[in-house]
């Protein structure tokens, strides 16, 4: 009993230590380790410093791909969303039909499909449009339309363009869906007292249901942009000189893997975690709200 009570005691005392050790982040404290070494050599290394200034540049060119094609799938999202909660068999199997197809097909794929064959047919298609415009109008107005549509190439269009709604209407697919759930998880009787009052549909929707809908969708919406941002590294396919672009040119143009590849994992990396630190805060927030 003696032996076992001096054992007990030695853990009891030592529990608290456990326990500290146990709720530290090391994880993070290897992140930021890691970070430290980084930081340092960009200062300190001329290698590396001139590898993170070829690289500023698709850091840029990043950063506004992804915020403007999420604000676009933002848009996307709401009309699909709305679309798959409606009680108009047409819209909602249109509305449907754009979710699957587009959620069954790998984001890479999707984003050729846009570059190389949706842009392509839609300039043709304006083409098209312009040409009749001028054989079969004579009101200058349309006129000038016709012509400036005739006169779009393809050519002209560039890659950056069709990334962003190659992106776009990807991600859309996907805040449709979180729209959706958002809606549905109002109680159906908050629309229906809205409707007793004399509100219309789209007023008890406006002003009762999204509200709510849109306070409770914010972290993973959040959780969105941080995938966007890193799938963003997709369109190095379509030579888009974003971050990952630029780092293969700096490593074939130097051969510098190990410095160029380090540069652009923790460029990377910064961003996610200090966007996730902010998503995690606003899930705190959306939380304590309730």
């Amino acid at each position: 009993m003696a032996v076992g009570e001096a054992v007990a005691r030695r853990e009891s005392k030592a529990a608290p230590w456990t326990r500290a050790l146990e709720r530290v982040p090391w994880w993070a404290l290897v992140i930021v380790l890691i970070g430290i070494y980084i930081t340092y050599s960009i200062l300190n290394s001329a290698t590396y410093r001139d590898t993170f200034t070829f690289l500023a540049e698709g850091l840029k060119i990043t950063i506004f791909l992804t915020v403007v094609s999420f604000a676009i799938a933002l848009v996307l999202g709401l009309i699909t969303g709305f679309g798959r909660v409606s009680d108009n068999v047409v819209v909602y199997n249109i509305a449907t039909f754009y979710v699957e197809v587009v959620r069954g097909v790998p984001l890479l794929v999707q984003l050729l499909y846009v570059a190389f064959v949706l842009v392509p047919l839609a300039v043709s298609a304006m083409n098209g449009a312009g040409s009749f415009l001028v054989q079969h109008t004579s009101a200058g107005t349309l006129v000038s339309i016709g012509r400036s549509l005739e006169s779009i190439n393809i050519q002209g269009v560039s890659m950056l363009f069709r990334a962003i709604v190659g992106l776009a209407l990807g991600y859309g697919a996907y805040e449709a869906e979180v729209f959706r759930a958002g809606i549905e998880s109002i109680e159906r009787g908050q629309m229906e007292a809205a409707r007793s009052l004399g509100m219309s549909y789209w007023q008890a929707m406006r002003y009762v249901v999204l509200p709510q809908a849109i306070r409770r969708v914010l972290p993973p919406l959040g959780n969105d942009f941080i995938a966007m941002l890193k799938d963003s590294s997709l369109v190095s396919a379509l030579a888009v000189r974003e971050l990952t672009q630029l780092a293969k040119l700096n490593r074939a143009r130097t051969f510098r893997t190990f410095e160029t590849y380090n540069t652009v994992t923790f460029l990377y990396l910064s961003m996610t975690l200090l966007l996730s630190v902010g998503v995690k805060f606003l899930e705190r927030r959306m939380s304590a709200g309730k």
